[in-house]
């Protein structure tokens, strides 16, 4: 019986540390030859980082990439390893993955399907592949291809797999959003069932910049069964036995039904690649793990923290200041920000107002306390009154609006960066995904900072996420009276959200059917005129869409912040600023 062991490697790599990535590659290639693994498959451009944007439009970082795999090549001899590059070849930029065999680069996959939608803009970069390798490693076939490669019904995997490849090994830097994962599953689960072969996909984890990668590397029988599953969001190498019978080399052989030679051509070309085979040896016992799919609450928690350590990490910055009004998105931030760097490199400040109600400042103090945290009091009524006397004469005979009541925002965000400033530290903002979408929010004030942990988070969702928080342990760090109370800016008496904005359940779902699922106003009116219980009227529903359009420029002058849902502004959603168009 031929069988084939495969590491999946999915590590967390940085952007441009080409030295340190190509260590973490030669780390986890270590770790696959101790399992006894006859391949070890590493991340989409893991030598570069993912995505590595227009630094690949420098040559000089192109060609430092190329020799950082011929460097790891060289380490490489008691297995094949697979991992992703940036290639040039005649002036002509591939997203790329290395076949290393032998002390050598043995052959080069450059990837065909080049994703240009969302966050993907691979197509201002890169060139289409048009050639599909068939490896033979211990008299089995394995067929290489990357990411988007195996997200179209036909594409390169069909092509290997009517060459007789019996494995695809399948490499990716695919980000995280809620319930991809399940996607992913369907996707790898199929590719197997439909071509009759195993199929290996692995993912790489991490935050970097916006994105975040959580992993869930997995391998899926010919049955279309998962036979091994990494954990989401955790660096980690796992091995698994692809064994290949009689039985599976007749059911395997032959081009796979149904599909067209002459489609198949179009695709692009499979060639043989030889590759020398290394000495038998022992190899230890496998224990394959199958780790469960995370529950949406508890992967959106993973990802925030996740990027948002890995956004200090990769940046250099130690500590963060957060300010806690003893609202909830605040606490939020907070308790994401412990659990990310830990209580002693985070610091909250309170900023009380005139406004400010008893019940938030004890609120914030409480939970600075469970958190483990440092809380700083600096009242802002001195600088509030020099403001008001300072703009008296130019405010004169106008009546108080929203300009005298985001002055108080202002000044906080300039105390906060005056913090930062001070101490090296980098400022945490707490505006939420609801927030940002309709302008809730005062530039330069409450918006001021260097990352928005929260940005992509609806506010119902913060509502769960912070009962999940509790629940989850270790403690509840965030007060009940924090959940329970109604949501304020307390920039005058008695202001409560919902003097400016409908309930939140009720906004939360315009936004979802005017952002995500990108549906006009007038049909998000008829759909709200069917919804049972508290819904919106048609003048709500414009009001909020209205909102959404002319806040764009606001939303362009946040800052970055982890993108958890499927059209996240910035990376996802590109409006223009100035636009009359009114869906």
């Amino acid at each position: 019986m031929q069988g084939l062991r495969v590491a999946l490697a999915q590590i967390n790599t940085t952007v441009g540390d080409l030295d340190g990535n190509a260590r973490l590659i030669e780390r986890a290639i270590a770790e696959g030859v101790s399992l006894g693994a006859d391949v070890v498959t590493l991340p989409e451009l893991a030598v570069t980082g993912y995505p590595p944007e227009d630094l690949v439009l420098y040559p000089k970082f192109v060609a430092d990439n190329k020799a950082a795999v011929r460097r790891i090549a060289a380490t490489v001899h008691d297995t094949v390893a697979v991992a992703g590059f940036v290639d040039e070849v005649d002036g002509r930029l591939y997203n790329a993955a290395a076949i290393l065999a032998n002390g050598e680069i043995a052959g080069v996959y450059h990837k065909i399907h080049l994703p240009n939608y969302g966050v993907f803009d691979e197509r201002r970069y890169f060139a289409r592949g048009r050639r599909c390798p068939l490896l033979t490693i211990n008299g089995v076939r394995v067929g290489v291809n990357i990411c988007e490669d195996i997200w179209e019904t036909v594409g390169p995997s069909e092509v290997q797999c009517a060459a007789g490849a019996q494995v695809i090994l399948n490499i990716n830097a695919s980000p995280y959003e809620v319930t991809k994962q399940q996607t992913r599953i369907g996707i790898v689960t199929g590719l197997a069932r439909r071509n009759r072969a195993f199929a290996i996909y692995t993912n790489q984890v991490g935050g970097q910049d916006e994105l975040v990668f959580d992993g869930g590397s997995m391998a899926a029988s010919p049955s279309g069964e998962i036979i091994a599953a990494a954990p989401q969001f955790e660096e980690t190498v796992i091995a698994v036995d692809l064994q290949m019978d009689e039985a599976n080399d007749a059911r395997l052989s032959g081009s796979p039904a149904g599909i067209d030679p002459g489609q198949l051509a179009q695709i692009g070309e499979a060639y043989e690649l030889t590759l020398r085979q290394a000495e038998p040896r022992q190899r230890p016992r496998l224990s394959t793990p199958i780790a469960p799919t995370l529950d949406l609450t508890e992967a959106v928690y993973r990802a925030l923290v996740t990027g948002t350590r890995d956004y200090l990490g990769k940046t250099g910055f130690k500590n963060v200041a957060v300010a806690l009004s003893g609202g909830i998105d605040s606490s939020l931030v907070a308790a994401i920000a412990v659990d990310a760097l830990g209580a002693d490199n985070v610091v909250g400040v309170s900023l009380p107002s005139r406004y400010s109600s008893e019940g938030s400042i004890t609120d914030a103090i409480d939970l600075a306390e469970r958190l483990g945290i440092p809380l700083w009091r600096i009242p802002i009524e001195p600088a509030h009154r020099a403001f008001e006397e300072m703009l008296e004469e130019a405010f004169e005979g106008t009546e108080p609006n929203t300009a005298e009541e985001n002055m108080q925002s202002r000044i906080r965000g300039n105390i906060m960066m005056a913090i930062a400033n001070k101490f090296g530290w980098l400022v945490l903002t707490t505006g939420n995904k609801s927030e940002m979408a309709t302008g809730y929010a005062t530039l330069y004030g409450d918006m001021a900072g260097g990352f928005a942990v929260i940005k992509d988070v609806p506010k119902t969702l913060v509502y769960e996420l912070c009962e999940h928080r509790n629940k989850r342990g270790p403690g509840s760090p965030i007060p009940q009276a924090v959940i329970d109370k109604p949501p304020s800016a307390e920039l005058r008496p008695g202001q409560l959200d919902e003097d400016s904005l409908p309930p939140y359940p009720v906004l939360d779902r315009i936004l979802d059917m005017y952002i995500e699922q990108r549906l006009s106003s007038d049909d998000i009116v008829m759909r709200e005129a069917a919804e049972p219980g508290e819904h919106a009227d048609e003048a709500t529903v414009r009001r909020v869409t209205r909102l959404v359009d002319i806040n764009e420029y606001k939303r362009r002058q946040s800052p970055p912040g982890v993108k958890i849902t499927r059209l996240a502004f910035g990376r996802d959603r590109r409006l223009p600023i100035a636009s009359r168009y009114r869906g």
